[in-house]
């Protein structure tokens, strides 16, 4: 277990930042997890070798099964930002990695393996990064949180996810409720104040900085966890008629102005948030990133200046050139996610628009009940083409929603290849989405 940090400097819990540990490399590991890593970089190696995948998984979990505590060596002596939610966390963390480097080298689980196993890859790779940001899997936030001890823990949304996982958004709430009660140690945690599931969770900690998240997904948080009612609403406001709890005043949040979207913070902060990445849900998720970086004591201005250099998180966003096609590839796994995705390609509505699913086991797709959830209504008056081995699903749906709607391959790329030459929006599922990346490339 890490040594225990400084006292924080800020003056109060809800102060915007935090002290931490010296900036040194973690210290020697020991021997016997120096060899459980030895053995999985070799079986990492071997996995990319013979192309079943990215290596990213399989040698953490040959160094967990060899040695327990090998994500808790890694961690120690770093200062550590975890970053948890249903929906928008990869891209967050790839933003709070990219702020965090202006502090110095910075361990990051780039390539989304957000378990433990995962995270063991990422910190090995850079084992004397004295910082580390980790995407973390939100129904194992528990495990991580006790491992790696974070200074920082940003929490965005729940909400439910595709079902096959056998989690909903109540327990995982309950979870992470029980996690921050747990922490002993002073950590920053940096919460959505816009879902009601967030703020419930996080109740208990001693250090909180409340972000404005502007949710547009209420189904999964429509009554009070501790009363079981429903909940008022009104504009952004949230409160409970029985016990009182309510939306707390954000600490962060953003605002339009003559030159885009301005964040705002505690000591009257206010920096332009960049416009790189598309969406709101991007925007969203940069002043996030923004509000636990000045956790981490990097400025302001230098994070929106480190973020605004990202425009590529792991294959989405960014152009791919593909033959003559140049496509971009969005992420959708739930009804909160195909709502922010539908938004996405709303503001730009010349691309062909290829929507695929696909299943594969445990890892999504299975679930198909929820597009049922997704508003595709707003595709209405616009033609789309379904893909993937589900997409005859996806097309009923698209079809009961007034959309112009073309079955087409059960080959996503194949399908992203047979549109008119020009810009493709592609929209797919978890299986979906990798596939193509795999095929097309995921860019730098």
């Amino acid at each position: 277990m890490s040594d225990p940090q400084p006292e924080p400097t800020s003056s109060g819990p809800r102060g915007g930042r935090a002290g931490g540990r010296s900036e040194l490399p973690p210290r020697r590991l020991p021997w016997l997890t120096r060899a459980a890593l030895a053995l999985s970089r070799a079986a990492a190696d071997a996995s990319r070798r013979s192309g079943r995948g990215r290596g990213a998984q399989v040698g953490g979990k040959l160094a967990y099964r060899l040695r327990p505590g090998t994500l808790r060596d890694l961690a120690d002596g770093r200062q550590t930002a975890l970053v948890s939610a249903t929906n928008g966390k990869s891209t967050t963390a790839t933003l709070l990695a990219a702020a965090v480097r202006s502090r110095g080298p910075t361990a990051f689980n780039a390539t989304g393996a957000n378990m433990e196993e995962g995270l063991v890859v990422a910190l090995d790779a850079d084992r004397r990064a004295p910082y580390a940001v980790l995407e973390t899997d939100e129904a194992y936030l528990g495990v991580v949180v006790e491992a790696t001890r974070p200074r920082v823990l940003l929490l965005m949304n729940l909400s439910r996810d595709f079902l096959e996982r056998g989690v909903r958004a109540k327990q995982l709430a309950a979870h992470w409720r029980e996690t921050i009660a747990a922490i002993d140690w002073p950590c920053v945690v940096v919460a959505n104040t816009d879902d009601p599931l967030v703020a419930w969770s996080v109740r208990e900690a001693r250090q909180l900085v409340w972000v404005a998240g502007e949710d547009s997904w209420h189904a999964d948080s429509m009554v009070c966890r501790d009363c079981l009612v429903r909940l008022d609403r009104s504009n952004a406001s949230w409160r409970c008629p029985h016990c009182g709890m309510e939306r707390e005043t954000p600490d962060w949040w953003v605002a339009p102005s003559a030159d885009g979207w301005v964040a705002h913070g505690p000591d009257d902060v206010a920096v332009l948030l960049p416009a790189s990445l598309p969406g709101r849900a991007s925007r969203v998720n940069s002043l996030f990133a923004v509000a636990a970086a000045t956790a981490m004591d990097v400025s302001p201005e230098a994070a929106v200046q480190r973020v605004a250099d990202v425009e590529n998180v792991d294959g989405r966003y960014a152009p791919h050139v593909y033959g003559q096609h140049v496509v971009r590839v969005l992420l959708a796994k739930n009804p909160a996610s195909w709502t922010e995705s539908l938004a996405t390609v709303e503001e730009d509505r010349k691309p062909s628009l290829v929507l695929a699913m696909s299943s594969r086991g445990a890892g999504g797709g299975q679930d198909t009940a929820m597009l049922w959830d997704a508003p595709f209504e707003r595709l209405a008056g616009r033609a789309v083409t379904t893909a993937g081995s589900r997409g005859d699903e996806l097309a009923l749906r698209l079809a009961a929603a007034g959309v112009e709607v073309r079955r087409g391959s059960a080959d996503v790329v194949a399908e992203i290849g047979a549109q008119p030459p020009g810009a493709v929006d592609l929209i797919a599922n978890w299986p979906a989405f990798n596939a193509v990346l795999d095929r097309i490339g995921r860019g730098t």
